[in-house]
């Protein structure tokens, strides 16, 4: 799949932006809080339905506007087009639609346009809590499996249901207790499942990418950790059950589930420099991509907001060398270093635009080097 082109009004600080896009790659240059990430967060959402760094809609609506409205105009392999928009008005509930068709549920559109995106706060995969890690697994598996989405959104919904019954003053029926613990097992096994499955077959992908663009200085792992594991999902859940009601929330589950990032033996969380940290999190997204790829889902777009910060010159010739290869598809990237996108565009040696960008406006850079 290949964006074509982009209109996008009122979104953040982009006030009007009408983009016709290279097939191979994008390169938008700028200082720092130009609308640079801003951009690349409205193809976002277009894939995800969502902004990647602000999950509540509204707030993504420029200042002093009423709505905002995105635009995708696609092509898919054989050449036929797909129109994507996405538009919000305040206090009402955003609108998707496909090919002027709008969508019942939003979950429908999830892997329609496979996308990845490497951006600074990927940080957050190493340095947050374990619900950023769990998203991080959401992401790849439900751009390929409509099963584990539809397992996921069922055991959210008997999640939600189960801590209203544990936060209750008044009595609980026992039998209310267990059809959700019993819905939350059942679409639990199958995320666990999926998840497992997921992570035996990245972790070799991964680190095949991290020793390519480390040239093999460090080791790298993954572990993944899940009540699930060694006994039944029902059985820890309703064992569970006391201490959940004195909490007020359920403390076991799969929606505690975690990755364990490793660097060498031990956490990359205590042991990473910065470099290292940024190479295991560029390797990670670039594993992913390769992995979608490898499921046989459309080539998905690549996304790479400012990823050359805190690398030295060995590791960013070799990401380079990476993303100038034909594995990938179509890719966006920003930086306010124009030498970094000077050294992509020698190495790509293909179809490219190179854009400014300058308070929330954007134009197309007529580059004496390309």
């Amino acid at each position: 799949m290949i964006l074509k082109r982009i209109s996008v009004l009122n979104y953040k600080n982009l006030e009007q932006v009408e983009l016709a896009f290279s097939t191979k790659l994008n390169c938008f240059f700028g200082q720092n809080g130009m609308g640079k990430t801003n951009l690349l967060d409205a193809i976002y959402f277009l894939s995800f339905c969502k902004s990647a760094g602000n999950p509540i809609d509204s707030q993504n609506i420029r200042h002093d506007q009423e709505f905002f409205v995105i635009q995708g105009f696609y092509e898919n392999a054989d050449g036929s087009p797909e129109e994507i928009y996405c538009g919000m008005k305040r206090r009402q509930k955003k609108r998707f639609k496909r090919n002027k068709k709008e969508y019942p549920k939003l979950s429908e559109h999830i892997g329609f346009l496979p996308l990845v995106m490497v951006s600074p706060s990927d940080s957050e995969l190493i340095s947050g809590g374990s619900e950023e890690r769990r998203r991080f697994m959401d992401v790849v598996i439900s751009q390929y499996d409509r099963e584990y989405l539809d397992a996921l959104i069922r055991y959210n919904k008997a999640l939600l249901q189960r801590n209203a019954l544990l936060k209750s003053d008044r009595p609980v029926d026992e039998e209310l207790f267990l059809i959700w613990e019993e819905s939350m097992s059942q679409a639990g096994e199958v995320v666990f499942r999926k998840r497992e499955a997921f992570i035996q077959e990245f972790i070799p992908i991964f680190q095949s990418f991290y020793s390519f663009i480390s040239q093999d200085k460090e080791q790298v792992g993954l572990a993944y950790d899940s009540h699930a594991r060694d006994t039944s999902l029902l059985e820890v859940i309703r064992e569970s059950r006391v201490r959940d009601q004195i909490m007020g929330y359920s403390l076991r589950g799969i929606h505690k589930d975690d990755l364990t990032m490793l660097l060498g033996d031990y956490p990359i969380k205590r042991e990473g420099s910065q470099g290292q940290n940024k190479t295991y999190l560029i390797a990670l997204k670039l594993a992913q991509f390769d992995f979608l790829r490898r499921m046989g889902v459309k080539i998905p777009l690549l996304l790479l907001d400012d990823i050359f910060d805190k690398l030295d010159a060995t590791r960013v010739e070799q990401i380079v060398k990476l993303v100038s290869g034909d594995k990938f598809g179509q890719i966006f990237i920003t930086d306010t270093n124009r030498e970094h996108l000077d050294r992509i565009l020698q190495g790509i040696g293909s179809d490219h635009k190179v854009f400014l960008v300058e308070n929330g406006g954007i134009v197309e850079f007529e580059d004496e080097k390309g």
